[in-house]
């Protein structure tokens, strides 16, 4: 069925109808309010029903989202009159509902809402309902013991909002309470780290002006130190000077003191040099020459006083040595019982000693032979032992006490030049023939 026009609803009806539209705009959310309400929403909610009054009637009109809420609110206050209206067939209803089932129908619009628009429309003005029968009023009771019930249900549940909203209030309250301690801890957190900041500041402050104290003092320490120097230096100088004045003094008077005793000696100039009165050596006959203590270099307590200075080095031409001595033996066992006698000998006299062999011969487990105790093994390789003999005792300090065993007399007079007492292989020999 087309709606009506504005006109057509009468006045008492949207009378009724504007408060019930204001309250259900006021509960709605920002996001639900229709865009032609948002301005009447704004208004205080008295003025809504008066200043808002044409809006209003005009979202009811043609809204039917903003429509249907106000029904559903309009329902939920008159429970049965909304089952009536929607009943099939509609219900009459008793008399004293006329207004009230007219404004349902004009909210619900249920099939032939516009007639009973049209009947409301049709009692005089001011007319006062007919009589009611004992049923009438019977039915009145009813209808007010059920709305008795339901505004006793809406204030229970009214107080149930309310308690829970006591509840969230105290909630709030404590939250506010603890708000309030956290911003009163915060804030003494805050005082306290301020003044931290200021003895820390202080400090750096007190850092500052020690540090230039320390330097202002290094500097002076450095000014004094240059002085020192400059004043050590002077007096380094003049000692100098004056040491190259006493020498000098010192000098002058040896000199004079020379010139003074030769005059007193008496003594003529020198004509022939020391050198022009050594007499040349008397040949020995047969067998070697004695040395300065009157010992024959083949004797074997030559050997013995020599191995008895200090820090003396034995160099032995091994083959040379072991051959003579076990001609019918291999060079293994040469080896092993020459330098098993050298060790001994070494242990005795505590004398550095060094052994040396052509080549280099192998055991039969295919290992380098194992030296003894004290007694160093050398090989010659690429080059002959007298070779390695001859860089053993370049090698060695001036000095120093070498003594080299070999009866080779070439390489003995090559190590006697480089500064080696040289005794022949049978000294050796016979002074190991005691060990």
């Amino acid at each position: 069925m087309p709606e009506p026009a504005p006109d057509a609803v009468p006045e008492a009806v949207r009378a009724a109808v504007l408060p019930l539209a204001a309250e259900v705009l006021g509960a709605l959310d920002p996001g639900a309010v229709p865009a032609s309400l948002a301005a009447v929403r704004r208004f205080a909610p008295r003025r809504r029903v008066t200043s808002g009054a044409g809006p209003l009637w005009l979202a009811v009109e043609r809204d039917d989202a903003f429509r249907a809420r106000v029904a559903r609110a309009w329902s939920h206050a008159h429970p049965d009159l909304a089952a009536d209206l929607l009943a099939d067939p509609p219900a009459p209803g008793a008399p004293g509902d006329r207004l009230d089932l007219a404004v349902g129908a004009a909210l619900l619009r249920p099939d032939g809402w516009a007639a009973r628009l049209s009947a409301l429309d049709t009692l005089p003005a001011g007319a006062d309902a007919p009589a009611q029968p004992d049923a009438d009023h019977a039915h009145r009771a009813h209808r007010a013991e059920a709305e008795l019930r339901r505004l006793a249900a809406r204030l229970t549940a009214e107080t149930e909002r309310a308690d829970a909203a006591e509840a969230e209030l105290a909630s709030l309250r404590r939250e506010l309470r603890r708000l309030r301690s956290d911003a009163d801890r915060s804030r003494s957190e805050a005082r306290r780290a301020a003044e931290h900041a200021a003895e820390v500041a202080a400090a750096a402050e007190r850092v500052h002006a020690e540090t230039a104290r320390v330097r202002a003092s290094a500097d002076d320490d450095r000014r004094r130190a240059e002085d020192l120097a400059r004043v050590a230096r002077e007096d380094a100088a003049a000692l100098r000077e004056l040491a190259q004045v006493r020498v000098r003094l010192l000098l002058d008077t040896l000199v004079e003191a020379g010139s003074a005793l030769r005059e007193e000696l008496a003594l003529p100039p020198a004509g022939r040099m020391p050198a022009d009165l050594v007499a040349p050596p008397v040949p020995t006959p047969g067998g070697p020459r004695p040395t300065s203590r009157g010992r024959f270099a083949d004797d074997p307590a030559l050997l013995d006083d020599l191995l008895a200075m200090p820090r003396a080095h034995l160099l032995v031409d091994g083959y040379n040595v072991s051959k003579p001595a076990w001609p019918d033996q291999s060079l293994t066992e040469q080896r092993r019982r020459l330098t098993e006698r050298l060790a001994t000998l070494a242990g005795r006299t505590g004398a550095e000693v060094t052994c040396c062999f052509d080549g280099r011969e192998s055991e039969s487990s295919g290992r380098a032979p194992v030296a003894p105790r004290g007694v160093r093994v050398l090989f010659s390789q690429g080059e002959i032992a007298d070779d390695l003999l001859r860089r053993l005792v370049r090698a060695e300090p001036p000095g120093r006490v070498v003594v080299a065993v070999t009866s080779d007399r070439a390489l003995g007079a090559d190590l006697e030049a480089a500064g080696a007492r040289v005794l022949p292989s049978a000294t050796l020999l016979a002074r190991l023939g005691r060990v």
